[in-house]
């Protein structure tokens, strides 16, 4: 699937709406009793200045975080708290995370430098949205279900989304 947006306000809202989505079909595929599922994991890719951390502070408005977001690319990861009540009605659908996990893995060279960081563990629970920038850096350690998503520049402020399920 391919986005287009004008401005950063509009890659804020896009990446809103693309969670809103993601959330709907995390529910219908749960509704399954067999399905079991950890985080929902959304890796990034694309130059600098292509837009990923404006998707990123986009999700964290959506999820209520005020918290000002910047890339964590020298801590690597930053971990937030969701409250229930900071949900916008807009996005909520019955699926709520506890936990948003912004990880920039710029400086990284494979998913073994994530170990110390409890990542695996991060993964296993349900309650977390991972939301990784540099995310083709630590591919070999991503569950198969990773939400892609590829940031291209459009010229000026345009920027082209193009969100798929493969690594």
């Amino acid at each position: 699937m391919d986005f287009i947006t004008k401005n950063a306000g509009e890659t804020q809202l896009l990446s809103g709406k693309i969670l809103k989505e993601l959330m709907a079909q995390r529910r219908r595929v749960a509704s399954e009793a067999s399905f079991t599922r950890g985080a929902l994991v959304l890796a990034l890719q694309g130059e600098l200045g292509a837009g990923k951390t404006t998707f990123i502070q986009g999700l964290a408005q959506a999820l209520g975080i005020k918290e000002k977001i910047l890339s964590p690319t020298f801590v690597i990861m930053k971990h937030f708290k969701i409250a229930a009540s900071d949900w916008r009605p807009s996005t909520s659908l019955g699926v709520k995370f506890k936990n948003f996990y912004h990880m920039d893995c710029y400086r990284l060279e494979g998913g073994k430098d994530l170990e110390a960081f409890n990542f695996k563990e991060i993964l296993k629970n349900k309650n977390n949205l991972v939301v990784i920038e540099w995310a083709e850096r630590v591919k070999d350690i991503l569950p198969e279900d990773t939400i892609w998503l590829e940031f291209e520049h459009g010229g000026e402020d345009i920027r082209k989304i193009l969100m798929t399920n493969d690594k």
